[in-house]
């Protein structure tokens, strides 16, 4: 597996017979390195966490220029039909897909999800959620989209069994540094971390140093990516990241 971060929550994800866009925020992401076309090369699926404009980003205009079907909770998926997305899955917390070449799951996550609208008031786009990908000999995705810390999280361990986790530690609209690092070390058994949603805004932690001294004596290995960077993952044994996107 081939994995490719773009900032924010952004991640690109190449398995065999798959390219998986997870929240596509690469228009207005300004630590975004790749134009929206780069990214989406050969794009087949994408999968939006919730409906903020960070996360949903540039979904439905890359699945309507792809055909790529969008992946999301109900009420994220319907209001995706209605910016254009060619084909839309909905699922909800709780509920697992088998896509093809592979399953999705989504799980809990504590936040909130709404779109803005033009008149200023807020849609309401249904719970925020985790997502899950699994795909037969590729490492286990957890992706927590944005979310407090959460005991439950030990459930996601016990059916899941994540290898890689993608963690928020930026605070302010999610668990910073402290409780991201509790969570991969009280909860998960994750080979490694990579932390995400920081960086990108001033109201933000800008760095993930706080994770890496609170992750430090674990053993679980934190990928603190650079954006646009990528990082080879198997099964079961890790190479040195590269750069680029594609």
């Amino acid at each position: 597996m081939k994995i490719t971060w773009f900032g924010q929550s952004a991640f690109r994800l190449e398995i065999k017979n798959a390219v998986i866009l997870i929240d596509p925020f690469i228009t207005g992401n300004p630590t975004c390195p790749v134009s929206v076309d780069e990214a989406s090369k050969g794009v087949t699926h994408i999968i939006v966490s919730h409906g903020h404009g960070d996360h949903l980003g540039d979904a439905p205009a890359i699945s309507a220029k792809t055909g790529a079907p969008l992946i999301s909770n109900f009420e994220v998926a319907s209001y995706a039909q209605k910016l254009g997305a060619k084909k839309t899955v909905d699922l909800n917390p709780g509920g697992e897909r088998d896509i093809g070449p592979f399953r999705v799951a989504l799980t809990q996550a504590i936040h909130s999800s709404s779109a803005e609208m033009d008149d200023g008031t807020s849609l309401y786009l249904g719970n925020p959620c985790g997502i899950v990908v699994m795909a037969e000999n590729e490492p286990t995705i957890y992706h927590a989209g944005d979310t407090e810390i959460f005991s439950d999280m030990a459930l996601i361990n016990e059916f899941y069994a994540p290898q890689i986790g993608m963690l928020p530690i930026g605070d302010n609209y999610t668990m910073g540094a402290k409780k991201a690092a509790v969570a991969a070390k009280r909860y998960f058994d994750f080979e490694s971390v990579i932390p995400m949603h920081y960086g990108t805004f001033p109201v933000l932690d800008q760095t993930p140093d706080k994770f890496i001294r609170e992750m430090q004596g674990a053993k679980t290995k934190v990928l603190a990516l650079k954006q646009g960077e990528s990082v080879e993952i198997q099964k079961r044994e890790m190479s040195s990241a590269t750069r680029g996107a594609a």
